[in-house]
């Protein structure tokens, strides 16, 4: 309590003026939470896409003062800094991982702390020292990654009503597309789908995979692939899997995301002594790829959502979307979105990102 107390203390003594209910808005657990008329400091903690989320809605990287070191780490290597330099400028010094500095937070003055819903700790631990702390999930959509991102930002619209934000045009695209690889792969016999291993995360600790309770399920549905993990039940990036598994798997293609190190490469030579990926169906064909890092990591939801269904219907069917020039596409796109024109070394490099776009993201973020 006395530690509490002290932060309390701090902020009131840097100036931090807490907001006496000006308004007051739902997040996403339900819970009502007063925040002021205008949030022009805002610190995102856990819930890693929201700071990309928040800085393209705003069109505007200044508003972001403090985030998560693995949104950090993304948002250098990718677009999103290149975009909005000023996001590169805010604090990454409140959090490791899922540990929070209070008296660090507390000293960025944040009119609003995003938290990721499901962490009731680290909830509470905000609130307690007396700052407005507004839930936002990733869970709460079944991981359907379109409707994820479309109540991401009613939520945003709801803590910035005088923002229209880009919401409405990068969900009407990514129905669409979504629409466009569901009709073109409908009639794909059942016996004919490709077999899909997600690695979330792959190191000589542990792999990760996407279970049906994970967006890896989404990407598998939406392009019409089979998800080999869809059994297993255990929710978010807790389904550990052993190279057992795999074999018995024997997936056609796998996917690595950027919340690992882990490249193409590794599988391809065996580079983690003791899995031997050798007789995998997907390394002997040369059809591990890892996922795209645009304005986001793109296994989650983000603005890039409609780009990541063309990409991945492409490695998935290539005949079937051979006539998809993803380079076209992906310069339209951001000429549509952000106004801005992409080199195609950036395009290049968004889709063969380096490992440095993993960098935080590789341990656990939510307090337990």
């Amino acid at each position: 309590m006395k530690y509490i107390q002290k932060c309390i203390a701090a902020a009131l003594a840097a100036g931090l003026a807490f907001n006496a209910g000006a308004r007051i808005v739902e997040d996403d657990n339900g819970t009502k939470v007063d925040v002021p008329d205008q949030i022009n400091r805002v610190v995102v903690t856990n819930i890693l896409p929201l700071a990309s989320a928040v800085t393209v809605f705003l069109n505007d990287g200044s508003k972001v003062v403090g985030m998560h070191p693995a949104s950090y780490s993304a948002a250098k290597t990718g677009l999103l800094g290149k975009l909005y330099p000023d996001v590169l400028k805010a604090d990454t010094s409140f959090m490791k991982g899922a540990v929070l500095n209070v008296e660090a937070l507390v000293a960025l003055r944040p009119d609003v702390v995003l938290v990721n819903a499901p962490d009731k700790k680290t909830l509470e631990t905000v609130r307690n020292a007396g700052l407005t702390a507004f839930g936002i999930s990733p869970t709460k959509w079944h991981y359907d990654v379109i409707v994820t991102h479309s109540e991401w930002m009613k939520s945003l619209s709801e803590l910035w009503p005088d923002q229209k934000g880009k919401g409405d045009l990068i969900d009407e695209r990514s129905k669409a597309i979504a629409k466009l690889v569901a009709d073109r792969t409908a009639k794909i016999p059942e016996s004919e789908r490709q077999k899909v291993l997600f690695l979330f995360r792959y190191d000589s600790r542990q792999i990760v995979t996407s279970g049906r309770s994970f967006f890896g399920q989404y990407w598998c549905d939406a392009v019409g692939a089979k998800n080999v993990a869809e059994g297993l039940t255990a929710d978010n990036a807790n389904a550990i899997i052993s190279m057992e598994q795999i074999y018995s798997w024997n997936p056609d293609i796998v996917f690595i995301t950027n919340f690992t190190a882990a490249q193409p490469g590794d599988l391809y030579t065996n580079a983690i002594a003791g899995q031997d990926w050798s007789d995998v169906k997907a390394v002997k064909d040369q059809r591990v790829y890892k996922m795209p890092l645009g304005i986001y990591r793109s296994y989650t939801p983000s603005a890039d959502t409609p780009l990541t269904l063309l990409w991945m219907a492409k490695k998935v069917y290539p005949k079937l979307f051979e006539d998809i020039d993803l380079t076209k596409e992906v310069k339209a796109w951001y000429k549509d979105v952000f106004g801005v024109t992409l080199s195609d070394a950036d395009v290049e490099g968004m889709f063969n990102p380096t490992v440095r776009g993993s960098s935080g993201a590789t341990v656990e973020t939510r307090a337990k």
